[in-house]
């Protein structure tokens, strides 16, 4: 998988990609979208892939979840996964599944050692059978839980050194839960296992209030990406070097020009070779906060 910027591929832009097939590191897909067995969207994003990397992004697996793994779900992955042969595969540090079916939320976990056990146990399950890494996507939060006895960062990290999964490391999210929760991005990005990350995310949020009248960001996926997700994302980088980096826009799809431009500003970031900006940031955030206002 190339160090660039890709982004998520839209029937919207199936058209304008396969016709003028522009400079884009890579495209990235949900899984669940491709699981039937053929018609246009199989047809468009076999076009795609012929010229493209891709990476596969599930939503469906409900790693958290405590009750077992949808083995059917696992079976039609693993064909999804030969058939095109993504760079990547990624799913969520969520739960989504329970008795009664399936919700449409990617919902949070309390980090306990019962969860921590229950998601090793669905990682290696994951990856025996789908006979590859896959990397683990941090969540985006509104609450944390009272009885959590690890950081989210430590959990995550304990998680990787029981499975040997990846990472992906999706920055908007850091954003919309260190607001939401009123800690540090900073801090957090600094404890994180950054050296196991693979892939990271970029997306836009919407901002609301909560009843106190603080500020409450909302993990939409449908404008640009924040400025202080940017923020992030450069100092980040500066641990990682370059990685592909991915904007996520899943709702008011904009035109393919505005698209390509966010994966544009993301590789500039990705190639600037001295980060001396970021180099300052990286200095003064150890002390300052990011305002939650």
């Amino acid at each position: 998988m190339p160090h660039r910027g890709g982004v998520a591929l839209k029937a919207e832009h199936y058209r304008t990609i396969v016709e003028t097939q522009p400079d884009v590191g890579f495209f990235e897909v949900h899984a669940e979208n491709y699981m039937g067995a053929g018609g246009p969207p199989h047809r468009f994003l076999s076009a795609v892939r012929e010229r493209y990397p891709l990476s596969l992004h599930g939503v469906g697996l409900s790693i958290g979840s405590d009750r077992p793994l949808d083995t059917e779900h696992l079976r039609r992955l693993k064909e999804l996964i030969a058939r095109y042969a993504p760079a990547l595969f990624s799913e969520h540090l969520t739960w989504s599944s329970h008795d009664a079916g399936f919700l449409n939320d990617l919902l949070p976990l309390p980090y306990t050692l019962q969860t921590l056990h229950r998601v090793v146990d669905h990682i290696d399950q994951v990856q025996e059978a789908l006979g590859l890494q896959m990397l683990l996507e941090n969540p985006s939060t509104y609450l944390a839980f009272a009885e959590s006895s690890y950081s989210e960062t430590d959990f995550i990290a304990e998680i990787v050194r029981r499975t040997d999964c990846g990472l992906l490391l999706d920055i908007n999210n850091v954003l919309v839960s260190s607001v939401n929760q009123r800690w540090n991005p900073f801090a957090y990005i600094d404890a994180y296992p950054l050296a196991k990350v693979q892939q990271f995310h970029l997306a836009g949020h919407a901002r609301e209030v909560d009843e106190k009248g603080r500020a409450l960001l909302i993990d939409t996926h449908d404008r640009h990406v924040d400025a202080r997700v940017w923020d992030l994302f450069a100092y980040a980088c500066e641990v990682t070097g370059p990685l592909p980096a991915l904007i996520e826009w899943d709702a008011n799809v904009p035109d393919w020009p505005t698209l390509q431009a966010e994966a544009e500003r993301a590789e500039a970031i990705l190639q600037e070779p001295a980060r001396s900006a970021g180099h300052t940031m990286r200095i003064t955030a150890q002390r300052t906060a990011l305002s939650p206002g």
